[in-house]
């Protein structure tokens, strides 16, 4: 259940309805042309061209994907 105005974002609530997928990331400190990054949306890929036009509406759950190294 979503609260009237927010997004789910990588399963935390957040206030990000209206804004969109581009600033999401920017407003994360995430490098929206970092090689691998990716976004779902609402359990479908977006594609990277539409991540500064597509705004977020509440009760849009998104998925923010980045690769790191470990070991």
């Amino acid at each position: 259940m979503s609260v009237p105005g927010t997004v789910n974002v990588n399963g935390e609530t957040e206030a990000a309805a209206g804004v969109s997928v581009l600033d999401l990331l920017l407003a994360k400190g995430i490098d929206p042309a970092a090689r691998g990054t990716a976004v779902a949306l609402n359990d479908a890929v977006l594609p990277r061209a539409r991540w500064p036009e597509h705004r977020l509406a509440a009760g849009d759950r998104v998925e923010i994907v980045r690769p790191f190294q470990g070991g």
